[in-house]
C-alpha cells in the first residue's frame, strides 16, 4: 500500500504563488508516474499535472499551462507542484495520485492512490 499526503496549500491573493508538495510512503515505487488533480465544489476533478517516473516527461492541463511546474525528487519520495500567478479559478482541493502501471496518466481512473488533498484558495 502506498500512501500519500499533500501539504502547501493555503489563502493567497490573485497574482501569487504557492508550492504544493506530495510526500509518498509505504510500498512506494519511484518509476511510477504521479500526477496532480483538483476538485472545486460542484465540478469534476481536473487533471493539472503529471510528471513521469524519472521527471524527464511533464503534462499539464490547458488552464495551468505556463504557470504552473512539476517536478520530483525520488531520493525524498517527493513531487512538488509549484503555481505561479494564481488566479481566483484555480481555488479547488489539490490532490497527488500514483498509478501502478508504468504510464503516465492523465485521467483519475487510472490512478490507484490518493491523497486527502489540500485546500487553496486564491482571492481575487
Amino acid at each position: 500500500q502506498v500512501q500519500l499526503e499533500e501539504s502547501g496549500g493555503g489563502l493567497v491573493q490573485a497574482g501569487d504563488s504557492l508550492r504544493l508538495s506530495c510526500a509518498a510512503s509505504g510500498r512506494t515505487n519511484s518509476r511510477n508516474a504521479v500526477g496532480w488533480f483538483r476538485q472545486a465544489p460542484g465540478k469534476e476533478r481536473e487533471f493539472v499535472a503529471a510528471v513521469s517516473w524519472s521527471g524527464s516527461s511533464t503534462y499539464y492541463g490547458d488552464s495551468v499551462k505556463g504557470r504552473f511546474t512539476i517536478s520530483r525528487d525520488n531520493a525524498k519520495k517527493m513531487v512538488y507542484l509549484q503555481m505561479n500567478s494564481l488566479k481566483s479559478e484555480d481555488t479547488a482541493v489539490y490532490y497527488c495520485a500514483t498509478t501502478n502501471t508504468l504510464m503516465v496518466p492523465t485521467i483519475p481512473r487510472d490512478y490507484d492512490y490518493w491523497g486527502q488533498g489540500t485546500q487553496v484558495t486564491v482571492s481575487s
